[in-house]
């Protein structure tokens, strides 16, 4: 599986991604993340950062940051 979804269990940004993915039939692990941002090194260690979602797309050797610019990338990408 080439691509990852870094997402907070009830995020509606994280969701928002994860319907969009679903939707398109795309593949992807989803890897749940702690809570407290204090507690997300494995996103920090992935992205740089500890906000989510984050997708990776190892296939194209894309890490992605914020919803918006996930979704995008989605669409110009996946879809």
């Amino acid at each position: 599986m080439t691509i990852t979804l870094y997402a907070l269990e009830g995020c509606p940004y994280c969701e928002r991604v994860a319907d969009r993915l679903d939707e398109l039939g795309v593949e992807y692990e989803r890897v749940p993340v702690e809570p407290l941002h204090s507690n997300r090194d494995e996103v920090k260690r992935v992205s740089g950062q500890r906000v989510v979602p984050v997708l990776v797309d190892d296939e194209r050797g894309v890490t992605m940051p914020e919803s918006e610019n996930v979704l995008e990338y989605v669409e110009r990408t996946l879809a």
